[in-house]
């Protein structure tokens, strides 16, 4: 079987959507449709538009090797740059004849006698096609908590992907639920507007200085003038994070290092001993994500921020109540709780019925977990 002659479908237009798409033009195959169940290309970066949205990849390894880019303006790209350096790739590498938007994967069903994919769609229409490949991301799905009476809430309740920007936070009340790798960003950028702000916290995450800076001028017109500097940059950067995977995978002792920087980070940033406490992890680092911020604990210290270690019990209208029985009054709760990353049930409207949990990956004649035969 020859691919070059057989329809493609590609789910998605994120990076591995695009990526992939690019990559089978530049290959001299034009017979693909490209599926996307908004109405504009992204992915992560489209839905994601919280106050403070930036990426904690530096900006010249997160971005396509065959599409480099000489003018990021950070070291950490924000959102909007990442999804424009998106839009700029689908138009340079005239995707967009090939997408259809609004359209989700309802279903599909692969016929064994002639090889060949019926996939239905949103729209109603069957697609046919000799293969599948899934580019649709895992950090689209909201994952809500589980707190009794959340739904009872009588003011704005809201998951950080899907940031209500009609929404005015100025001078209320806002709880904020979680401390992961939204919430370090989310906190900082809207805390200096709020009232009041109460971090409601399960479990500290490490954490470790942001290494950002503005590019430079001279930086960018030097990538711009020498593509081969900027390549050399990528690799650096590769290579560096590639030494902590033998931390992760081989030796978690060797994280020891990293631990103590992140400790030493939070004592310099941390003066109070009792709030230290609260925030210092009892987990080896790797466990969770470890998240890079320089304007969390900043925060943290701020009058009119208050950390909260002590469980919720449940959400009242007006208020969340916590484990010791304290109301604390809030009048907009934000959602910082991740995605379902690794849930096989709940993924996204394109992918649900194509896959359980797999990567984006190539698919032909073989069946797809959870897709009829």
């Amino acid at each position: 079987m020859k691919i070059s002659d057989e329809h493609i479908l590609i789910v998605g237009t994120g990076f591995a959507g695009l990526g992939m798409a690019i990559r089978l033009k530049q290959a001299g195959i034009d017979d693909f449709t490209i599926l996307e169940q908004a109405d504009g290309v992204g992915g992560t970066w489209r839905d994601n538009r919280y106050p403070g949205a930036a990426c904690d990849v530096q900006s010249h390894l997160y971005s396509f090797s065959f599409a480099p880019n000489p003018q990021w303006s950070r070291m950490f790209a924000p959102q909007q740059e990442i999804l424009d350096y998106l839009e700029r790739c689908t138009d340079e590498h005239n995707l967009r004849p090939h997408i259809r938007f609004r359209t989700a994967v309802t279903g599909a069903t692969f016929d064994e006698r002639t090889g060949v994919w019926h996939v239905r769609t949103s729209d109603g229409s069957t697609l046919t096609a000799r293969v599948i490949i899934l580019g649709c991301g895992f950090l689209s799905r909201p994952a809500f908590p589980q707190v009794p009476g959340l739904g009872s809430f009588q003011g704005p309740v809201f998951h950080s992907s899907r940031w209500n920007h009609d929404v005015s936070l100025e001078g209320k009340t806002v709880g904020v639920i979680g401390t992961g790798a939204s919430a370090i960003q989310i906190v900082p950028s809207i805390a200096p507007q709020v009232g009041r702000l109460h971090l409601f916290q399960r479990t500290p995450p490490w954490i470790l200085p942001k290494p950002d800076r503005d590019m430079t001028p001279r930086e960018k017109d030097r990538f711009r003038r020498i593509p081969a500097l900027q390549r050399l940059m990528r690799y650096a950067i590769y290579w560096r994070a590639e030494l902590f995977a033998l931390g992760f995978v081989v030796n978690p002792r060797m994280m020891r290092f990293g631990e103590h920087m992140a400790r030493r980070f939070l004592e310099e940033s941390v003066p109070d001993p009792d709030l230290r406490a609260k925030l210092t992890p009892n987990y080896t680092l790797g466990c969770k994500r470890v998240l890079l911020t320089n304007d969390y604990y900043p925060a943290l210290l701020r009058d009119n921020v208050e950390l909260v270690t002590d469980g919720i019990t449940k959400v009242l209208p007006h208020g969340i109540q916590t484990n010791s029985g304290k109301v604390r009054p809030v009048d907009a709760i934000v959602l910082a709780t991740g995605f379902q990353a690794a849930d096989r049930t709940a993924m996204n409207g394109s992918c649900r019925s194509l896959a359980g949990g797999m990567p984006a990956c190539v698919r032909g004649y073989r069946t797809l977990s959870g897709i009829e035969r």
